[in-house]
């Protein structure tokens, strides 16, 4: 560690290898693996030549998300089932937008990297004879999901911490990343390290900008969560996706978001046997009062509505091709054009569904058959939703206990959220971006296609890590980056002339301000529901805030303000990246497919009594385009565009399984050439 003067600023210099950008369940697993292969070729004290540096060490979706029996997708562990990577594999890429290695490499390393986390400490369950077993999620033909309960991906964190501190890796808490710094242009263009803000330094009105050099630059500070004004990712989950484009690197399937239910007061899916247990369903006003049941008058009867609500416990996250014909996802529309009225909505675990006086009562008895064999399976036959609940999983009301909701007593809010991004940037095999010696995982890795099996994420969070570790080591200088003043002046600047931007006396709106503005307008048409004409003005609408902002539109921030000033200028710029992939995917013709829903006057009926709220006749959207299933959209950041955005489209990556002899195989593995492909 030094101190430099640069620019009449004194910048903190920390030397390293490699620098991994986020404390998730991915960046910890990259750092373990990290170092044991180093140590295995032989490089003395491995740890010294490693940071991490974080935000929030205790923040983030992996330790502050989940739902009801939060999932870790792997290949089948039943020992009856049988299973292989290229059937997994095959579930990965079924709709479509996902490249076939990456989805087959996925599948090759789930049972390392889910044997790893064993190791490691995650508590999942395996029976007398040591199976792990196993249950189907979302868009998964085979039961490969286990689970260690709500917390899984928080227990994968805080073991995969517990081994990065036994082997002394440095963790750097509290740093608020401000600049990725790049050297050259074009094929040279190479990533030197990270400039980040000390947000407990600046919370005491000291203002400490430090830099990490480095060779090898491992990004997984996870999903653009804080784009979206309804969202269950946890509060300060903004990502770095907005200084990522800036600094060259390419993204792929943006327009790929995930929404489904959740809880609103504490972020929570509720997925799983929350909607297994066949909650009621109601809203009320603002304030509370004029409870309704707004769900009976959109189905022919109280079973099959149950039914659906019991559905969206492994159908849950919004799907268009479940809409039609009552299907489950059609409750997700409903809750959502309740909310679009100002109205509340509420899951009740103290009542059964209600349908009014033109339904028959609610039996379990007389749901459709594939709900009633689950819950006799599962022994949840019990009088109300909270009994059933409370018998197939007490920890899903446990974790809302803990942080004051009583299921027992009280209704829990909930919405239509954005949950994950299955877009983010584009890798290749071993996970490094379009900048040689820059490795993006976890959820800002663009890895998944339309839609994913649910869990999946955990595993590719983890496989990804495992890659860009092993490829750093192998085939990357392993020696710290040292740079002198005369290096970093010309890479910093920009970031200094922010930063004295930032803090110059001017009237305009506050960071919080300008982020709530980016929310709103992301939730609206960005989100679930889309329309062409309202996302082209929504672009419009926010590249012209971009381009305020970075022109001095802020108000003059104090010192304890300017993290977030630095925070919601990337995520601004991030913003209309995503505003622009989804006006070129739907002017590309892109109908509804994946979670999202695209509006067309001239389309597929939701339902008779369904209306847009734009037209006030029954709302209708347009069918899938399979057509561009077989393609991937990639967006990159270009100043000089009208859009400040190009896009274009990429064949999907195809890759079939090869047979190879062993001899020849050992022999690339010896002699390092698997690292050359």
């Amino acid at each position: 560690m030094k101190t430099l003067q640069i620019a009449g600023r004194n910048v903190t210099v920390h030397e390293y290898n490699t620098v991994i950008v986020g404390a998730g369940a991915a960046g910890m697993n990259c750092a373990v693996h990290l170092v044991e292969f180093m140590a295995h070729r032989g490089i003395g004290e491995p740890h010294k030549r490693i940071a991490i540096v974080t935000a929030g060490r205790t923040l983030g979706a992996s330790r502050m998300s989940g739902s009801d029996k939060q999932t870790y997708y792997k290949m089948g562990t039943a020992a009856e089932t049988p299973d292989s990577a290229v059937e997994f594999a095959k579930s990965l890429t079924a709709a479509g937008c996902c490249h076939e290695d990456l989805a087959l490499i996925e599948a090759i390393g789930s049972l390392r990297e889910f044997y790893h986390l064993v190791q490691a400490g995650v508590p999942f369950p395996h029976d007398a004879m040591g199976s792990y077993i196993g249950y189907k999620t979302d868009h998964d033909p085979y039961e490969r999901a286990t689970s260690a309960g709500p917390k899984t991906s928080k227990f994968m964190s805080e073991c995969l911490e517990a081994q990065v501190r036994r082997y002394g890796v440095a963790l750097f808490d509290h740093m608020e990343v401000a600049e990725l710094l790049a050297q050259d242009q074009g094929p040279n263009r190479r990533l030197i390290g990270v400039a980040a803000l000390d947000r407990q330094a600046a919370a005491k009105g000291r203002l400490e900008l430090h830099v990490f050099c480095c060779r090898n630059l491992v990004l997984a500070a996870g999903g653009p969560g804080e784009l979206y004004e309804t969202s269950v990712y946890p509060k300060g989950q903004t990502g770095l996706h907005g200084l990522a484009f800036r600094a060259g690197l390419v993204a792929e399937n943006l327009t790929e978001s995930q929404f489904g239910l959740a809880s609103t007061k504490f972020r929570w899916n509720v997925s799983g046997t929350y909607m297994q247990a066949i909650p009621r369903i109601f809203s009320t006003d603002a304030d509370g009062g004029d409870e309704r049941d707004f769900l009976p008058p959109y189905f022919d009867s109280l079973n099959r509505m149950a039914t659906d609500i019991f559905l969206k416990g492994y159908q849950w996250p919004f799907d268009p091709q479940r809409i039609e014909n009552q299907q489950s996802s059609l409750i997700d529309v409903l809750v959502f054009n309740e909310t679009q009225k100002g109205r509340r909505v509420f899951l009740d675990f103290r009542r059964n569904p209600v349908g009014g006086d033109r339904m028959q009562p609610f039996k379990l008895d007389e749901l459709e058959p594939e709900a009633v064999t689950y819950l006799r399976n599962a022994g949840a036959v019990q009088l109300l939703p909270i009994e059933r609940l409370a018998h197939m999983n007490p920890p899903a009301i446990e974790i809302y206990a803990e942080h004051g909701i009583d299921l027992h007593t009280q209704p829990l809010e909930i919405a239509v959220c954005a949950q994950h991004n299955n877009g983010g940037f584009a890798v290749d095999t071993w996970w490094q971006s379009n900048i040689p010696g820059t490795f993006v995982i976890g959820e800002m890795a663009g890895t998944h296609g339309v839609k994913r099996p649910g869990g999946s994420a955990l595993n590719a969070g983890q496989t990804g890590g495992l890659r860009a570790a092993e490829y750093i080591a192998h085939a990357r200088d392993s020696e710290p980056l040292t740079l002198t003043e005369a290096d970093l002046r010309s890479p910093l600047a920009p970031l200094l002339e922010r930063l004295d931007r930032f803090t110059a006396d001017k009237a305009g709106p506050t960071p919080r301000e300008i982020q709530l503005r980016i929310q709103q307008r992301m939730t609206r048409f960005g989100g679930h529901i889309r329309r062409l004409a309202d996302a082209k003005r929504a672009l419009a609408e926010a590249l012209d805030l971009y381009r305020d902002v970075t022109a001095g539109g802020i108000a003059s921030a104090k010192v304890t303000d300017v993290p977030d000033a630095v925070r919601v200028e990337h995520l601004a710029l991030a913003s209309a990246a995503y505003l622009k992939a989804i006006v070129e995917l739907l002017q590309a013709g892109g109908g509804s497919r994946g979670s999202h829903l695209v509006l067309d006057e001239e389309g597929i009926e939701v339902h008779p009594d369904v209306l847009d709220p734009g037209i006030g006749r029954p709302l209708r959207f347009k069918a899938e385009n399979l057509s561009l299933r077989d393609s991937v959209l990639q967006v990159r950041h270009d100043p000089q565009a009208p859009d400040l955005f190009l896009c274009r489209v990429v064949p999907v990556r195809r890759y079939r399984p090869r047979h190879q002899a062993f001899e020849p195989a050992w022999a690339a593995f010896r002699e390092g050439r698997i690292y050359q492909t």
